[in-house]
C-alpha cells in the first residue's frame, strides 16, 4: 500500500551500478541546459534570477519521491512563468519582496491544490480541458511570451499582459532601442535557431554518434550565457547600457512558509487552480508520451500528488509553481535517464551550482536570457494545428479560436477559462441533440442499418430508433420530441424498438422520459420494446419500477426483437 504513494520503493529495488551511470549523464545535460532556463523563466515571471533556480532544486528531489514517470523533469516551465506574473503582476509591485511572497503564496496553494486532487484520484478533471483548447492556449501563450521579452532583446522598457498592450508599449518604445542590447539579443536569437536545427548534424557529419551529437546540440545556450556574459566583462558593456543580471546571491534558500494573509490567499486561489489544471495537463501529456516510447505506464492519480509535492517543495524552498517541462523531459529521456532518480542528482548538481557558480553570471545580460525563452517558447506555438482543427471540427475550432484571441487579447486567465467555458458548452449541446437513426435490416444479414445511408429493408409495423449517445438530462427531452416525431409520420406503426447499443447510461432524468415515451405510445395502441441494452445500463434499470411497467419487451439482439415483433417481408419482383 505504502509503494503506491512511493513509487520509489519500487524501482529502486532494481537499481544497478550500470542505471546509476545513466542518470548521472542525463542529469550532467539536463543541468547544463536547465541552469540557463532557470534563469530565464525567473525573469519572464518577474521574479529575481536565483528563485529559478531555487525553483529546480526541491521539485526535483521530491518528484523522485512521488513520481511514475522514469523521464519527467519538473522545474520552472515558459507558461507557468507567464500564469504566475498574470496572477500577481495587478496585485503587488514586480521587484519588492510582497511580489515574492505573492509568487511563493502561489506554488504553495497549486501544491496543496494538487494534493489535495491526488489524494482524492481527480485525476479525471483535467479531461475537461479538450487538447483544441489546450494548444489553442498554448499557442496564444507562446506568441505572448515571445513578445514580452522582445523589450530585453531591444533594451527597451514596456510592459503588458496580453498582446495589444504589450503591441502599444514597445511601439512606443523604438526611439529608444539600445544598440549594444540589440546586438546582443539579435545574434543570440539567430545562433540559438541556428543550433536547434543546424549543430547536431553538423556533428553528426563530422563523425560524432547521435547521442553524442544531439547531447552537445543542447549545450547552445550555456555556450551563448559565457559568449555573452564574457563580451559584457570584457567591454564594460553594462555602461552602455546593457541589462544584466548583476549580483546573484550564493548559497541555498532557508527553509520557509509564505505569511498567512487571508485576503492575499483568496485572491490568488483561482489563478492557483488554473495553473494547477494547465500544469498538470502539460505534465501527464509528457509523461505519458515518453512513457509511452520506452512501452512504461505512469499514474495520472499518483502524478497529481507528485506535482503537488513539487510545488509545495518549490514555495518551502523559496521558488514559484513548477510543472513537468516538455523540452529538459525529453533532453533527460533521450539523454538515457532510467529512473526518476535522475532528476535527484540534477537538483544535486543544481544546488552546487547556486553555491559555487552565481558570482560568475553578474555580467549575463538579460537579452540573452529573453532570447533563449524566445526560442523555447516560439517551438511550442503550432500554427499548423489550426488549419487541422479547422477542417477536421468546426465546433473545436471555435473554441481553440476563441481561447487564442480572448488569451491574446485579454490576458491567460480569461483565455484558458473562456476555452473550457466553451468546450464544455458545446459538448452539452452536442450531447443534448445526439445522433439518431432509423435503422433496417441489410438483406441476408442480421445487421441493421441507419435507412439514409444504406439499402435497407423495414420491418412493417415497426419502427426501429438508434440512439448513439448515452441519455440523460440534457437530451431527456430530445428523445421525447424524435420519439413523437416519427411515430406521427406512419399511422401503422404498432411497435417502437429503442436500439441501445450506443447507450453507456441512463440517468433519472431520462428514465421518466422513457417512461413517458411508453406512456404516451400506451394510450395510442403502441407498445415502446429496448433491444440491445448494455449490461451496466440492464442493472440500473432493474433497481426501478421501469421494465415492469415497460408495455414492450427486452430483446438481446435487434434481430430477435424483429423477428419477435413482424417477420421481414421482401418486396415482390
Amino acid at each position: 500500500m505504502i509503494s503506491r504513494y512511493f513509487p520509489i520503493l519500487t524501482w529502486s529495488r532494481n537499481y544497478t551500478r550500470d542505471t546509476f551511470v545513466n542518470d548521472a549523464v542525463a542529469a550532467v545535460i539536463v543541468t547544463i541546459m536547465l541552469i540557463p532556463q532557470s534563469l530565464a523563466y525567473a525573469l519572464l515571471a518577474g521574479l529575481p534570477p536565483e528563485v529559478g533556480l531555487y525553483a529546480s532544486i526541491a521539485p526535483l528531489l521530491l518528484y523522485t519521491l512521488f513520481g511514475t514517470s522514469m523521464t519527467l523533469a519538473v522545474g520552472p516551465v515558459a507558461v507557468a512563468s507567464l500564469m504566475t506574473t498574470a496572477a500577481i503582476g495587478n496585485l503587488v509591485a514586480q521587484g519588492t519582496p510582497e511580489y515574492l511572497g505573492a509568487a511563493i503564496l502561489l506554488a504553495l496553494l497549486s501544491g496543496l491544490m494538487l494534493l489535495t486532487m491526488g489524494l482524492a484520484r481527480l485525476g479525471f478533471m483535467a479531461n475537461f480541458l479538450s487538447h483544441p483548447v489546450i494548444s489553442g492556449f498554448i499557442t496564444a501563450s507562446g506568441l505572448i511570451i515571445a513578445l514580452s521579452q522582445l523589450k530585453h532583446i531591444l533594451g527597451v522598457s514596456a510592459s503588458g499582459h496580453n498582446l495589444v498592450e504589450l503591441i502599444q508599449d514597445i511601439g512606443a518604445q523604438v526611439s529608444n532601442i539600445n544598440g549594444p542590447t540589440f546586438v546582443i539579443g539579435a545574434t543570440t536569437l539567430a545562433f540559438l535557431y541556428w543550433v536547434r536545427g543546424n549543430l547536431k548534424p553538423l556533428l553528426v557529419r563530422i563523425g560524432l554518434s547521435e547521442k553524442l551529437a544531439g547531447s552537445l546540440a543542447k549545450t547552445g545556450p550555456v555556450l551563448a550565457v559565457i559568449v555573452t556574459t564574457s563580451v559584457v566583462w570584457i567591454f564594460s558593456l553594462e555602461a552602455q547600457g546593457v541589462a544584466i543580471v548583476g549580483h546573484i546571491p550564493s548559497g541555498l534558500p532557508t527553509p520557509t512558509l509564505p505569511e498567512f494573509d487571508a485576503s492575499l490567499w483568496k485572491q490568488l486561489a483561482l489563478p492557483a487552480l488554473l495553473i494547477s489544471v494547465v500544469g498538470y495537463v502539460e505534465t501527464v501529456s509528457v509523461a505519458q508520451t515518453l512513457a509511452a516510447k520506452r512501452r512504461q505506464r505512469i499514474d495520472p492519480d499518483q502524478e497529481l500528488i507528485a506535482l503537488g509535492a513539487a510545488n509545495i517543495g518549490s514555495s518551502i524552498s523559496g521558488g514559484f509553481p513548477v510543472t513537468g517541462g516538455f523540452s529538459r523531459s525529453v533532453v533527460n529521456h533521450d539523454a538515457g535517464a532510467q529512473t526518476p532518480a535522475a532528476g535527484a542528482y540534477t537538483a544535486i548538481a543544481i544546488a552546487l551550482a547556486t553555491v559555487f557558480l552565481t558570482p560568475l553570471l553578474h555580467y549575463l545580460p538579460k537579452a540573452t536570457l529573453a532570447a533563449t525563452i524566445m526560442v523555447a517558447v516560439l517551438s511550442l506555438v503550432d500554427l499548423g494545428a489550426i488549419k487541422k482543427i479547422w477542417t477536421y471540427s468546426k465546433s473545436d475550432f471555435s473554441a481553440m479560436l476563441a481561447t487564442i484571441l480572448v488569451t491574446l487579447g485579454f490576458g491567460v486567465e480569461l483565455g484558458i477559462a473562456t476555452g473550457v467555458s466553451l468546450s464544455l458548452m458545446l459538448y452539452l449541446y452536442r450531447t443534448s441533440r445526439p445522433h439518431h437513426a432509423i435503422v433496417g435490416q441489410v438483406p441476408g444479414t442480421e445487421h441493421f442499418r441507419n435507412v439514409l445511408r444504406h439499402d435497407v429493408v423495414l420491418t412493417r409495423g415497426v419502427l426501429s430508433v438508434r440512439i448513439d449517445e448515452s441519455l440523460y438530462f440534457p437530451n431527456a427531452r430530445f428523445l421525447e420530441d424524435t420519439i413523437n416525431d416519427e411515430v406521427a409520420k406512419d399511422p401503422s406503426l404498432k411497435h417502437v424498438v429503442l436500439m441501445c447499443s450506443a447507450v453507456n447510461y441512463i440517468d433519472a432524468s431520462a428514465l421518466e422520459s422513457l417512461e413517458m415515451i411508453d406512456q404516451r405510445l400506451q394510450d395510442n395502441g403502441l407498445k415502446l420494446h429496448l433491444s440491445e441494452v448494455k449490461g451496466p445500463v440492464m442493472d440500473r434499470l432493474q433497481k426501478s419500477h421501469f421494465l415492469s411497467d415497460l408495455s414492450g419487451e427486452i430483446f438481446l439482439h435487434q434481430y430477435e426483437a424483429t423477428c419477435r415483433l413482424n417477420p421481414v417481408k421482401p418486396p415482390p419482383d
